[in-house]
């Protein structure tokens, strides 16, 4: 052990590095017999064994392997087969018996999660894969920040914007929209926080659409009591058919964005799958409030008031 620690090894053999040794020594001595390589094997799966019920691995070679590997287990009995990948051993079990078929247990102090790990290197150091470079590029963190902060800034102005153009052109109705849309964003924040998501790039594009898909609720509302009040509807009629009118469309367009966002999260990794949460959320919220809250107010305020004309 000394001299392996050292990097000797006998005539024949080479030191390899073994991060998961048992005996604790990070290197084997490891002798090349001719060994399989990796193109003969044809699966390796996580499974349990039989006998003992522990997480194991179970590997299978193709025909021309099995043969090989039956030679081998015949002639190296009680002794260690190390996998190597990488020029590194990431095992090497105690060949117990003879093994014929072509078809071998790797069994032993496995966790579910360890035994797992194995099957998924022996699958990648099964596929003869050519690393090509096609493109490389370095990006510092001030860039990232950059883009964070001017993502941050275009989300507050057009924000601030479609606020300032709901009241001129809606009124009172519009100061409804604005409060649900504060409620809106509120609630979207109080979700992420809940199930502690993290606001990224990608999160805040899908955030300052969800906002322009609640206003365009709002938007749709508006426009529809006004066309029921333009056919002589009272103004208590014209505001309950504008809502019942409106929320038909608004639901079944916000039915196709939460079916493209769950696609998107499902299909997608990474920062696609971060705006398709932030998305998902902000359309359900938004329907809610868009909906349900500025139909409460307005309903207050008529029943409050009495209109006998509405101005929208």
């Amino acid at each position: 052990p000394d001299q392996t620690a050292q990097g000797k090894a006998r005539v024949g053999s080479q030191v390899l590095p073994y991060p998961d040794n048992p005996s604790g020594l990070p290197y084997i001595a490891v002798r090349r017999l001719g060994g399989i390589s990796g193109d003969k094997l044809v699966k390796a799966d996580p499974t349990f064994d039989s006998q003992t019920n522990e997480p194991a691995v179970t590997i299978q070679f193709d025909s021309e392997g099995g043969q090989k590997f039956a030679r081998m287990t015949q002639q190296n009995v009680n002794k260690l087969f190390a996998i190597v990948l990488d020029g590194q051993v990431i095992s090497a079990p105690q060949i117990r018996e003879p093994i014929f078929g072509g078809v071998s247990q790797i069994s032993g102090s496995f966790t579910t999660e360890s035994a797992n790990a194995l099957s998924i290197s022996l699958r990648s150091g099964a596929l003869p894969v050519d690393l090509k470079i096609v493109e490389e590029r370095s990006v510092g963190p001030d860039l990232g920040a950059d883009s964070i902060r001017r993502g941050i800034l275009a989300a507050v102005i057009g924000t601030t914007a479609i606020l300032v153009l709901m009241f001129l052109v809606y009124g009172r109705f519009g100061m409804y929209a604005n409060f649900a849309l504060v409620i809106n964003v509120a609630m979207i924040l109080g979700v992420m926080a809940f199930a502690n998501a993290t606001l990224t790039l990608p999160g805040i594009a899908g955030f300052v659409l969800t906002i322009g898909a609640a206003v365009d609720a709002n938007v749709l509302i508006n426009e529809r009591i006004r066309e029921e009040l333009k056919r002589g509807r009272r103004v208590v009629q014209a505001i309950e058919f504008g809502y019942k009118e409106a929320s038909r469309a608004i639901f079944d367009a916000n039915s196709t964005n939460v079916i493209a966002a769950v696609l998107l999260f499902i299909f997608g990794s990474g920062p696609i799958r971060g705006f398709a949460v932030v998305l998902m959320i902000g359309i359900v919220t938004s329907v809610f409030t868009a909906v349900t809250i500025t139909r409460m107010w307005v309903s207050r305020w008529v029943k409050r008031t009495r209109p006998h004309d509405l101005t929208i």
